[in-house]
């Protein structure tokens, strides 16, 4: 295999629910969800019936015919959306294959938009913000700045702008008349579970609409019911939404599929032979986020995930207690949350993970807990209670522990 990421001993072999098994049958809760993918949890029952029955009857059959699934998840996904108080202006989707792809459409869209808006060509730049992360593509990765990913792929794709997270002063320098989009993370995941001030939001929302800016949000990480809401930017009026939102991971709770759902507005700018996809939209894909979009947005999920987001931050209370030098602060809203450390937590992941516990790092030392979103009360306090015992035999057993490193999505190679 090409050496894109470091992993450590562990080979997976099975998972069930909130637990995963590695080759030597070893059981490991997972705090992890694949990065905030297996939503449902492993293994979900009613998938493997969707996966066994649609592969018997069509898998793939290109985009030059219709096929009876991606109408009917878009319709979904716009309805549900609507329904749920999130994006008001939610019109169409595209579908494709992962988050990446999710971005790439919508950083295209929006340039689209900007030249039919001004057709000198002049409405181009994108303008993104630091400790974000968009996806490894050039364009999705045009939007990462930072330069330890950047440098090794430069130079990158011409027009595209950072600013400062929840820096409200900065916009109107930021996003002027030549900005064609604008894309934003409502909680950086990767960049440490750091969630963006609803005055901010609303601020740039403002200062889009001023200067004909397209507004994406990139949900991929957040949404889809992690935050307790079906969007992370429901708890936003409408007129703090965006014109664009993109969302991936859990929408295929492990199986390849992204989305970029856009109003009427960008909509009647995209026409036959802008953009395309071999693989997105095949009926097995939709057929599968069908039902998984279906499950994510019954409120009583949603509600669970509240419930649960008090359980964890009980837990933090106590270890804070325990070592408050060490835990500065809990970041994070729903089942998307962030123990902000004082120093390298990777030594702690390495002893979590060898008493059954698997968690991630984000950001600068910071722990991420994206559990799936059915995990149940009992498996979040036993999950805490692995973490404090990992977190005793790092600082108060006087072992030394190797740190495990790349353990997060983005973590570099050191090459």
């Amino acid at each position: 295999m090409v050496a894109t990421y470091v992993r450590p001993p562990p080979v997976m072999v099975k998972g069930e629910g909130c637990y995963i098994w590695d080759v030597e049958n070893r059981r490991y809760l997972d705090f992890t969800a694949g990065i905030a993918v297996n939503a449902l949890g492993h293994c979900d029952s009613e998938m493997s019936k969707l996966i066994a029955q649609q592969s018997r009857t069509l898998v793939h059959c290109s985009n030059l015919y219709h096929n009876a699934w991606t109408g009917e998840l878009s319709k979904l996904i716009v309805s549900k959306t609507r329904e749920s108080g999130s994006m008001q202006s939610a019109s169409k989707v595209f579908v494709c294959n992962s988050g990446s792809e999710a971005n790439e459409a919508a950083i295209k869209f929006s340039r689209k938009v900007g030249k039919i808006r001004d057709p000198s060509g002049r409405k181009h730049e994108i303008v993104s913000f630091h400790n974000s992360f968009h996806g490894r593509t050039m364009g999705s990765l045009s939007a990462t700045p930072n330069p330890k990913y950047q440098k090794p792929f430069a130079p990158m794709i011409p027009g595209f702008r950072y600013g400062t997270y929840n820096d409200e002063s900065g916009i109107k320098d930021l996003v002027t008349e030549d900005t064609c989009g604008v894309i934003i993370e409502p909680i950086q995941g990767e960049g440490g579970v750091i969630v963006a001030n609803s005055t901010f939001l609303q601020a740039l929302r403002d200062r889009c609409d001023e200067v004909g800016t397209v507004l994406i949000y990139d949900e991929i990480q957040c949404g889809l019911s992690r935050t307790g809401q079906l969007w992370a930017h429901q708890i936003l009026p409408p007129s703090a939404h965006p014109d664009i939102l993109t969302t991936a991971k859990a929408l295929g709770n492990g199986f390849p599929i992204g989305a970029t759902i856009v109003s009427e507005e960008v909509a009647k700018c995209v026409v036959t032979g802008d953009h395309g996809t071999t693989f997105g939209g095949n009926p097995l894909a939709c057929r599968l986020a069908h039902y998984i979009v279906s499950r994510l947005s019954e409120p009583e999920l949603q509600q669970s995930v509240l419930e649960k987001e008090q359980v964890f931050r009980e837990g933090f209370e106590k270890l804070q207690e325990t070592y408050p030098s060490l835990i500065t602060e809990v970041r994070g809203r729903g089942l998307i949350l962030g123990l902000q450390l004082s120093q390298d937590p990777t030594p702690i992941i390495t002893a979590a993970r060898e008493r059954g516990l698997l968690i991630i790092t984000a950001g600068t030392n910071t722990i991420r807990f994206v559990p799936p979103l059915i995990i149940s009360n009992e498996e979040i306090r036993e999950g805490l209670d692995i973490l404090r015992e990992a977190m005793r035999v790092v600082f108060d057993s006087g072992d030394e522990i190797e740190g495990a490193k790349g353990q997060q999505e983005m973590a570099p190679s050191g090459r």
